[in-house]
């Protein structure tokens, strides 16, 4: 029989505890309690002995250290050591849930003189670095389990654990996407107060410039209304009265100075509670000309700019400045507010414009206040012919609905945009597909014991596995996603999804998770759906799950969604028993569908880089945001390749400050399904009955059964 093995673990004095989580086979849990000053450590022995009573709050003070630590390692690839260091990661003590630099600083300083305080911007930690060891582990001792209060007044519970070094890979000084310019001061302050105090905002509902508050916001417009319906205007109908009049002289002044070119006809003036915001978007190309300025008032914010390749840039817009959007920023980048009450800051730069930066050393939180802006545009009365006809309204128009026009060309699409992909991305995205979907293993460990079972689109085999009961196969048209399936010692082979080398009858159940979409005409996609029924045999069911159009669905966002609130920043409501393993999760974005990109491509870049050479049909194509909600069916979504570090390393932690060296940027064909789309494809097909169709976290789902 083996030695048994010693696992280290440092513990602060005040706690003591029987168990570290999930010991390893072979291994048992022993604590060894030495004296106070020294070093602790937890010793795993055969025995299954325990010399020392641990009470409950030990127990789970002891859990969510070791989840902490876990999960660190897990989802960022941070790895803790089991000796004393000058460094230390400080979980629960982060931006990403409302701890602020001022606010940590002195209960870090309490345990000696800290060196350097790391703070990255929407993570749930930090790191400190202390000028000697002694100092370091009196602050392991002193503050492991010490419960402070947020920004919010929210108790949060510190969980310490040694690392090697305090360090966080940063991004090199980001450009302002080209055509934006923030003016600071542009306005005096009683200016400000002027027109402040001109909107009324508790005026008759009858009068033609009153808006409805709308869900974050109160809203008015001049000029011209502002329909959120169709996010457009109606030309023809202008509003009685124009602009303001206290908007005139301000007006003639910023044309004077050059600070814009044209003299607007609509405003929409906006006021945002704290803890508000407004979703990304772009402003309608047929709708307004190039120019769109925004002025704001009250208080300071932090606006996301979002390429659509998924770089984000945080622009800081101070009190009484003025935000130009022109080109590029104008048409092509996302514009949005994340809804939040606190905005990450340069604690150095105090209230100045510019672009939140990566540097960990100088991130703070920045209460928000009520801030109004004042948004003027001018009303285009042509069509749009900007240069960006990917994601122009006006140069959309004339897309084919039947696009493509025929199945050499859809199959040409697929080829480029789905499987010559998925061959390159196959590492990384495997090793993003790691958790099952619940109703999916739901499905799956209800099927009768000996079942014969295909996964039609198997992927990295997430689900090859679930169910050892089961004789499950699996299939993709990627041999890269096959090799990794094989290296789990799963049963699959290469194939295309609408010619299944299976005798037609043979299987019990069959999935599809995620692959119907990836179908560009109706006919292949519902041709895909008679494969699955040929294979099964009477009584067998099928589960089916397709990307969806509405990533909102009964006033819920979706997880695609919710992340990317997260990513931006967005604070959770964490009590002070969340665990950190729950906390850590809540603030990671799923690392295969965020992709986030440290660089800025232009435009070209999309037609040019990675399998995006294709002449055939990408200018039919819009080129999707991540984490956004869909204006098209048909699709073109970016995915940014993470080099793998190789077998069993981790990924490196990756976003806006993740790495150096963006990789290249591949883009995978969709077709996101409308309500009742799916429903309708199968039942087009014959010997089949429906037994459930329901949506789940962004997806249209439906189980048939063959009759």
């Amino acid at each position: 029989m083996a030695a048994p093995r010693r696992v280290d673990v440092l513990v602060p004095s005040a706690a003591s505890w029987d168990r570290v989580g999930e010991a390893a086979e072979g291994e048992s849990t022993r604590v060894v309690r030495t004296q106070p000053e020294s070093r602790r450590s937890i010793a795993m022995d055969s025995n299954h002995q325990s010399n020392y009573k641990l009470s409950k709050t030990e127990k789970k003070f002891l859990r969510k250290q070791i989840k902490a630590r876990h999960t660190l390692l897990r989802h960022e690839g941070i790895e803790t050591v089991s000796y004393a260091t000058q460094s230390l990661i400080v979980a629960n003590g982060g931006l990403g849930n409302r701890v602020s630099r001022n606010q940590l600083l002195p209960v870090l300083e309490k345990c000696g003189l800290v060196d350097a305080l790391l703070m990255p911007p929407n993570k749930p930690y930090s790191f400190v670095r202390y000028k000697t060891v002694e100092e370091s582990k009196k602050a392991y001792d002193t503050l492991n389990g010490k419960e402070i209060v947020d920004d919010l007044g929210q108790k949060i519970i510190l969980y310490l654990n040694f690392v090697e070094k305090a360090q966080w890979k940063e991004l090199g000084l980001q450009a302002l996407p080209p055509g934006l310019m923030v003016i600071e001061e542009i306005i005096s302050s009683e200016d400000e107060k002027m027109l402040l105090e001109s909107v009324n905002w508790t005026e008759d509902t009858d009068n033609h410039n009153f808006q409805k508050s709308l869900k974050h916001r109160r809203v008015k417009h001049f000029g011209y209304e502002f329909r959120y319906e169709n996010n457009h205007v109606d030309k023809d109908k202008p509003l009685p009265g124009g602009l303001p009049d206290i908007c005139d002289s301000i007006l003639e002044k910023w044309l004077k100075e050059g600070f814009i070119k044209h003299k607007p006809d609509q405003l929409t003036v906006n006021q945002y509670e704290p803890g508000h915001g407004i979703p990304a978007h772009v402003d309608t190309h047929s709708a307004f000309e190039d120019e769109i300025v925004s002025l704001s008032l009250g208080a300071e914010i932090v606006m996301d700019f979002k390429h659509p390749g998924g770089v984000t840039v945080p622009i800081m817009l101070p009190c009484r400045s003025l935000l130009v959007m022109t080109g590029e920023s104008r048409y092509l980048w996302t514009h949005g507010i994340t809804p939040r009450k606190f905005d990450t800051v340069q604690a150095s730069r105090g209230h100045k414009s510019g672009i939140i930066t990566g540097d960990v050393e100088d991130l703070t939180l920045s209460k928000r206040g009520i801030r109004t802006s004042f948004t003027f545009r001018k009303v285009r009365q042509t069509p749009c012919n900007c240069s960006y006809p990917l994601v122009c309204d006006s140069q959309m128009k004339e897309t084919p609905t039947s696009f493509p026009e025929s199945d050499k060309e859809a199959s040409q699409l697929e080829q480029e945009y789905v499987h010559q992909v998925y061959e390159e991305i196959a590492r990384h995205f495997s090793s993003t597909r790691h958790t099952p979907w619940p109703h999916i293993v739901e499905f799956l460990k209800a099927l009768p014991s000996g079942s014969l079972v295909a996964d039609i689109g198997c992927g990295n085999g997430k689900y090859l596995g679930i169910n050892k009961e089961l004789y499950m196969i699996g299939c993709d048209h990627s041999q890269n996603l096959v090799d990794i399936c094989r290296e789990k010692h799963y049963q699959a082979f290469v194939c295309d999804a609408l010619a299944v080398p299976i005798r037609s009858g043979s299987c019990d159940a069959c999935i599809s998770i995620a692959v119907i979409h990836h179908f560009a005409t109706a006919e292949r996609r519902v041709a895909a759906l008679q494969e699955l029924v040929r294979l099964l045999r009477p009584g067998g069911k099928a589960l089916i799950y397709v990307w969806a159009m509405e990533q909102e669905y009964n006033k819920k966002k979706s997880k695609y969604l919710r992340e990317n609130r997260i990513s931006q920043g967005k604070k959770e409501e964490i009590s002070s028993d969340t665990s950190v393993q729950e906390l850590l999760v809540k603030q990671m974005p799923d690392v295969g569908n965020q992709d986030s990109a440290p660089s800025v491509p232009s435009i070209n870049d999309f037609q040019d880089r990675g399998c995006n050479s294709r002449e055939v049909t990408n200018s039919k194509l819009p080129i999707h945001t991540n984490r956004t909600s869909f204006h098209s069916q048909d699709v073109l979504v970016p995915w940014h390749l993470k080099e793998n570090p190789g077998k069993g390393k981790p990924i490196e932690p990756f976003g806006p400050l993740g790495s150096h060296d963006p990789g290249p940027v591949f883009h995978r064909y969709y077709h996101v399904f409308c309500e009742g789309e799916m429903v309708a494809a199968c039942q087009t097909l014959s010997n089949i009955s429906i037994l459930q169709s329901y949506y789940d976290q962004g997806n249209w789902c439906v189980i048939l059964q063959k009759v």
